[in-house]
């Protein structure tokens, strides 16, 4: 997939996975087999030299991640409004810091004040509070977007192909971008759905092709979060394997993004944004 850079050069020491020795009975005998395990490590996102969030993920990509989660959270609308991202005393620690332009400072105050971030499933706030709240922040996105079912479909057998953590693990998440053209954009891999998210948009957001992404897939089930860090993005189209939470679908309403679910055999379940489906 010549189109997405790897970001092998900032795999840091911890791997992406490890090998283990697991026990195995078949009904018949146990025997030792070595197997493939992802890893997962904290991450500490620090913004303006203060913590901001500690969050689970796979290492690698770090820099592009970190890009991405500012993007979905508010933090920044472009990456140019970051001065300078970077891990704090080398590669091989598990903490990135942010410092933002000093012309995003006064905008970002409000969300660095709130200590918290709104990428997470939250207690105590029901769903309509959690599209109003977002509504708020992200504006819909522009409905100047036609693409036929039969290419749409295409992104599905793209996806299996560019997972090759998952292939080596069986266990973590993608998310895949693509182009107008259906071409694979970026790809971004991990131990968590959000973080994947992240990391795909990170590397988009980094290359200035933001503006390029047409449709996002993802291996998980589509949940409000997800939606928010697309709109954030303003990709129009989200895809996903498994199929999304009423909020999600609320959310997606709201911010006329097309959210299509594609259950194994069972071709294409369009939840909203239907007018941008042209079948001709």
């Amino acid at each position: 997939m010549n189109d997405i850079k790897s970001y092998d050069q900032e795999i840091k020491d911890l791997p992406a996975y490890c090998e283990k020795t697991v026990i195995r009975f078949d009904g018949q005998g146990v025997t030792e087999h070595p197997l493939k395990v992802l890893s997962e490590e904290p991450l500490s996102i620090r913004v303006q030299g203060k913590p901001y969030a500690v969050i689970m993920r796979t290492p690698g990509h770090e820099i592009p991640h970190v890009a991405g989660f500012c993007l979905g959270e508010g933090i920044i609308d472009a990456y140019h409004e970051i001065k300078q991202i970077a891990f704090c005393d080398g590669a091989d620690t598990n903490t990135v810091t942010v410092t933002l332009d000093t012309s995003r400072l006064s905008l970002a105050a409000p969300i660095l004040e709130r200590r918290g971030f709104i990428s997470q499933s939250s207690c105590g706030i029901c769903g309509k509070e959690v599209v109003r709240d977002l509504i708020q922040s992200v504006r819909p996105i522009e409905d100047n977007l036609r693409f036929n079912w039969e290419r749409l479909l295409e992104c599905i057998h793209h996806f299996s192909n560019n997972q090759s953590l998952y292939r080596t693990t069986r266990t973590s998440h993608a998310a895949l971008a693509f182009d107008s053209d259906f071409k694979p954009l970026a790809v971004g891999e991990d131990v968590g759905r959000h973080n994947a998210v992240d990391k795909a948009i990170g590397k988009l957001l980094i290359e200035d092709r933001l503006t390029e992404t047409m449709c996002m897939m993802l291996s998980s089930r589509i949940s409000y979060e997800l939606i928010q860090k697309v709109a954030r993005a303003r990709i129009p189209v989200l895809m996903a394997k498994s199929r999304p939470t009423t909020l999600a679908v609320e959310l997606a309403e709201k911010l006329n993004i097309t959210l299509v679910c594609a259950p194994k055999n069972d071709g294409l379940m369009v939840y909203s944004g239907q007018q941008r489906l042209d079948n001709r």
